[in-house]
């Protein structure tokens, strides 16, 4: 019986990783293999245990496999999270470069705040939260880059 609980539990932890949105989360290195893909950089500033409408767009956007298949070979996606609960602290490095990211490209504080970058940081675009298709949403970040 523990046996076929531990089964089931990997198979569906397994299952949601494969599933995730495959994010980067340090800046330079976003930059990097936005470079040498030709690719624009999707920047998310996210609270992710806070923040109600950020969680809403992780959950109708991010995770959907319609949203994923269309962004994985357009945009590298860079995840800024500001976490507040002890649990999900994040290093202090992460912390500092986020600062950072929000001082330069979200010094309102907007969450979320969803911003299209080129490959050498240039803004092209932002957009918050919106009640829509993963493949609307997917057009919407699209658009910026014309």
């Amino acid at each position: 019986m523990k046996i076929i609980i531990f089964t089931s539990v990997l198979l569906l932890t397994l299952g949601f990783s494969l599933s995730a949105q495959n994010w980067i989360t340090n800046f330079e290195q976003a930059k990097e293999i936005a470079s040498k893909k030709n690719q624009n950089i999707v920047l998310v500033f996210q609270g992710s245990d806070w923040c109600a409408p950020c969680m809403k767009l992780n959950k109708e956007i991010w995770s959907a496999k319609e949203f994923q298949n269309l962004a994985d070979h357009h945009f590298v996606m860079l995840q800024a999270d500001f976490p507040r609960k002890k649990a999900n602290k994040l290093s202090d490095a992460l912390t500092a470069q986020n600062a950072k990211l929000a001082e330069t490209y979200n010094s309102q504080g907007f969450f979320p705040l969803v911003v299209v970058l080129n490959s050498k940081g240039d803004v092209l675009g932002k957009t918050g939260y919106e009640k829509t298709s993963p493949t609307n949403y997917f057009k919407k970040l699209n658009a910026f880059e014309k």
